[in-house]
């Protein structure tokens, strides 16, 4: 290794990266899965690494997240850190599946590949498609680089109004990925469809995104947008044709219109539900006769963001809890011991705490201490139980108020698709429990990446699959929305 360059190690699973000697650690711990949340100005501790070999001096920054005894035993913020010497550190965020999809779509009978992307705030995933067949010949996945930035579409907003450039290195991401998907057979690929969210879908079109940054969150730049391989340095055939799909409004993105593709909302007379649980928590509704959407705003909890010993669904994560004979049964992801909880794992966690009276109906935590202990030594705080309160609050008035606005009610709805990395894990029946699902269990069903099938269906349609008219609710801004929005607060009885 030369003079100018350092070693950096990731433990337990030996993930390693060469550096530039005095780099940051916030510029490139980003690829091997280590997140940022607060985007690195020090303020969630939750990019915390433990010095295995090596050095890193202790910061300010440090001094006020960690104990002294924690300083000692080597825990460091890494957005605060540069590497000087190799380095070993030990952090388990890294290890995290990335949905895609393994349906079977018809092929369109065109010549050539193309590629279908489903841009989301975490993760990236994308599929090499046959489009004479519709067979997938290739799948890649990726974090989104941008997560250095900020875990959330607010902290990357603003971090591109302060002037950072979030999308050179996203359509970087996204090239690199494409040469490892297409194998030396880019000259063949004839088009690329991409999803994400309103946030993602401006950032990658490098569009003005101070607009999302404000009420009302209307932006004037919602639709489709087109790009020649050149613009985006993307080596690929120069007729090749680019292009993100449109937005349905404020933070209502493509992705949730290649879910109502997908779960064939607008195909028939039932009334179908697709609900895309995260920190915008999306809805829409409806069948051929229409469809209503929106966005809400559920903030971090089902991510865990907002949560005291909270993480994303990796290493170490308790990601699932059932009662068996009264007593709690709990799941942590790779078989370790517990280090902290995930959004499944919270949902499952509380209404098992719900069902034998650990919780109350209030979301009062029933015992003196104000904690409810989960697995040794991940607990759960009353502030933790107001989060998940607000969270599916939001979720649940919203989904009530696009009922209202059809004239219909959860009984009239065929079936609820739940979309997502955390719609694909939360145990349905602690959905319903918390009440952030009211409708009959049957009905709810886990549908994977909807925003991938979506893209692919794009990809290989000839033209854009006919949809009705769709309104953008405005939830905020609906009449009774705090009364509802109020009324949902408290878990069921």
């Amino acid at each position: 290794m030369s003079g100018d360059k350092v070693r950096i190690q990731l433990e337990p699973l030996s993930a390693a990266v060469e550096v530039p000697r005095g780099v940051a650690l916030a510029s490139v711990l980003p690829e091997l899965g280590v997140e940022f949340p607060c985007g690195g100005i020090a303020l969630c501790g939750a990019c915390r690494v433990r010095v295995l070999e090596g050095s890193l001096s202790i910061t300010e920054s440090d001094r006020s997240i960690f104990s002294a005894n924690e300083l000692d035993d080597g825990w460091r913020l890494a957005c605060q850190a540069r590497a000087e010497t190799p380095l070993v550190l030990e952090c388990g965020q890294w290890c995290m599946d990335v949905l895609t999809d393994d349906s079977f779509l018809c092929g369109a009978g065109k010549p050539g590949l193309g590629v279908a992307i489903d841009l989301g705030t975490t993760t990236i995933a994308a599929q090499l498609i046959d489009l004479t067949t519709g067979n997938v010949l290739g799948v890649e996945t990726a974090l989104n680089p941008q997560a250095s930035f900020g875990s959330d579409v607010m902290s990357r907003i603003r971090a591109a109004m302060l002037g950072a450039d979030l999308t050179s290195i996203v359509r970087l991401a996204l090239r690199q990925m494409i040469a490892r998907l297409s194998s030396g057979r880019e000259e063949e690929i004839v088009e690329v469809v991409l999803v994400g969210n309103t946030v993602m879908h401006h950032l990658f079109c490098g569009l003005d995104v101070e607009p999302l940054s404000r009420a009302p969150f209307q932006s004037p730049h919602l639709g489709a947008q087109s790009f020649l391989p050149h613009e985006l340095g993307w080596p690929l055939p120069p007729a090749c044709g680019i292009r993100f799909e449109r937005c349905l409004g404020g933070f209502v993105g493509s992705d949730i219109l290649a879910g109502i593709h997908a779960a064939g909302i607008a195909r028939g007379e039932d009334l179908l539900a697709l609900v895309d649980l995260g920190t915008n928590g999306e809805i829409a509704i409806g069948n051929r006769d229409g469809v209503v959407c929106a966005s809400t705003a559920a903030g971090p909890a089902f991510e865990a963001g907002s949560i005291r010993m909270g993480m994303r669904a990796s290493t170490g994560a308790i990601s699932r809890v059932s009662l068996s004979h009264g007593e709690m049964r709990v799941t942590v992801i790779g078989d370790v011991e517990a280090r902290g909880i995930c959004g499944s794992g919270l949902v499952d966690a509380v209404a098992a705490g719900l069902e034998y009276g650990a919780i109350l109906p209030s979301g009062r935590i029933a015992n003196s201490t104000k904690q409810f202990s989960v697995k040794a030594p991940v607990v759960l705080y009353q502030a933790d139980i107001r989060e998940l309160q607000l969270a599916k609050a939001a979720i649940a008035s919203g989904f009530r108020l696009l009922l209202k606005r059809l004239g219909a009610s959860a009984g009239s709805l065929r079936n609820i698709y739940l979309a997502g990395a955390f719609g694909n894990y939360v145990q349905a029946e602690s959905a319903i429990r918390i009440g952030l699902i009211e409708a009959p269990l049957e009905r709810i069903h886990a549908s994977g990446n909807t925003a991938l099938r979506g893209a692919k269906i794009l990809l290989l349609s000839a033209n854009e699959p006919a949809l009705p008219r769709i309104e953008h609710v405005s939830l905020a801004a609906e009449p009774g929305f705090q009364d509802e929005f109020a009324s949902c607060i408290a878990f069921p009885a």
